[in-house]
């Protein structure tokens, strides 16, 4: 019997020093990145990085106290932070699903959209067969999620889904980091028309536009000319031959899934026309302006935005060539753009800026942006036991090799038009790696000939990396 006891009194202890165990590491999980006084043995470890995530976060607060237009920030702790509008700001946006006005203020952890957004840097966002051919059932299941109308869960026949994706997949990607210096990313807003930046727009190296905005002489003076990119969902298909008007320079980049209409439309244009990889296969996808901005930050060293509705006294959604309508929220809208342009990823054009003086002094600089992204990724990796020189490949999961001797087939199919099958693609897929600027090239050597692709939406440590070989782009 004494023995039975004892049993049971050594099982109850070991029940409770496992609870004991696991209610100190939630607590030490949970409290790592809410900056708790200072007390927890692992703050203390990374007493260093924390300093330098506090300074930068007292920068942005002064960034944005700058250039926010009566927007402030709140400093939790040196992650966290709380952009809070004036009160008495009018909350115009109603939220049917909640019953309720847009909020005036929006916590941001600013520690994990430093490494979202820095990754974007390094990264591909078109998608292409190696990226098919790299992540685990590719083709299986993931390939269907970009066909529209395929009638199928998977490709199971994988020569069906094939058809419908070789008209816009390259072989690798067409695109590199670094590929522009200075890129303009125009939105739709009718704030526009309250300005003249349509020169200023046309002096960068790339334009990127979306949908189904006009280029033409009517508006040029307000958005430009010049048209490189072109971000378009699925809906605008039947339109974007009119829309083109004949420019074949203009990369269409379908963001969500391609299908039939699309197809018989790209069959009959000379221009490239890719599928966006960085989609986000769940409810709330971010909008088309937001993915433009992914798909700018990804080729280019500066992003400049025009076009979005980002100063005060927002009162209905418009669109600079058509009436109003209801549609998105706006403040939250303003607010992470804010957050964005005082992180270094963007820098914001508008009409009530249209005569500041744009030293963009206030914004942190490249190398304060470069220290607070390395502190914060010695914090996440040592948060979850990485090692901490894991280096620019550490949230790479699944490795993929392409064989230097194999450059792949140019995206298109055997049923094109004339014009299509006749259209000159070596301004991109067969650009010779020469070509690019240095800056391109550099990048290109310094990530060992790697491409970074998302595994799936913007969660941070699901990377897809295919290694090139160094020598075949020489």
């Amino acid at each position: 019997m004494r023995t039975l006891k004892n049993k049971r009194a050594s099982i109850l202890q070991l029940v409770c020093v496992a609870a004991f165990f696991s209610l100190a590491v939630f607590i030490i999980q949970s409290s790592f990145f809410t900056g708790d006084n200072g007390s927890s043995d692992l703050n203390k470890y990374f007493k260093k990085e924390i300093q330098i995530l506090s300074d930068f976060q007292s920068s942005v607060k002064q960034c944005v106290a700058n250039r926010g237009f009566g927007l402030t920030a709140s400093i939790v702790d040196h992650c966290k932070l709380i952009l809070k509008f004036p009160q008495g700001t009018n909350s115009t946006w109603y939220n049917q699903q909640f019953k309720k006005f847009e909020p005036l203020e929006y916590n941001y952890d600013v520690c994990d959209a430093i490494l979202l957004w820095e990754q974007y840097r390094n990264m591909t966002t078109v998608l292409t067969r190696e990226y098919l051919d790299t992540r685990p059932d590719g083709w299986l299941d993931y390939a269907a999620l970009r066909i529209a109308q395929l009638g199928a869960k998977n490709c199971s026949n994988r020569a069906l889904c094939e058809d419908h994706l070789n008209v816009i997949l390259p072989a690798k990607p067409p695109f590199h980091p670094r590929q522009f210096h200075t890129c303009a990313v125009v939105g739709n807003s009718g704030d526009l028309l309250k300005t003249e930046f349509g020169a200023e727009i046309d002096s960068h190296d790339a334009v990127i536009r979306d949908n189904e905005a006009p280029v033409n002489e009517k508006y040029a003076k307000h958005v430009g000319l010049k048209r490189d990119f072109r971000l378009v969902v699925r809906g605008a298909a039947a339109n974007m031959v009119k829309i083109l008007n004949g420019s074949t320079d203009e990369v269409l980049i379908i963001k969500s899934q391609t299908h039939r209409d699309f197809n018989a439309m790209i069959k009959l244009i000379p221009n490239p026309v890719y599928l966006f990889q960085g989609i986000v296969l769940r409810r709330g996808a971010k909008g088309t302006g937001m993915k433009t901005i992914e798909l700018a930050l990804s080729m280019c060293d500066i992003v400049d935005i025009y076009g979005f509705t980002v100063d005060p006294g927002y009162t209905e959604w418009t669109r600079y060539f058509s009436t109003p309508r209801k549609g998105h929220n706006p403040l939250q809208g303003r607010a992470y753009y804010q957050l964005l342009e005082c992180l270094g990823v963007i820098r914001i054009h508008s009409p009530m800026r249209a005569q500041r003086t744009q030293d963009w002094s206030d914004v942190p600089s490249r190398e304060m942006i470069s220290r607070a992204h390395a502190a914060a990724l010695r914090l996440k990796r040592g948060h979850v036991n990485q090692a901490a020189d894991s280096g620019q490949f550490g949230s790479c999961k699944v490795w993929g090799n392409v064989d230097p001797d194999n450059s792949g087939p140019i995206s298109g199919s055997s049923d094109m038009s004339d014009v299509r099958r006749n259209s000159n693609y070596s301004k991109w897929e067969v650009m010779p790696f020469g070509s690019l600027r240095k800056e391109a090239q550099d990048h290109y050597a310094q990530m060992g000939g790697v491409s970074l692709y998302k595994m799936d939406g913007n969660r941070l440590d699901d990377l897809v990396c295919v290694r090139h070989s160094l020598k075949s782009e020489a």
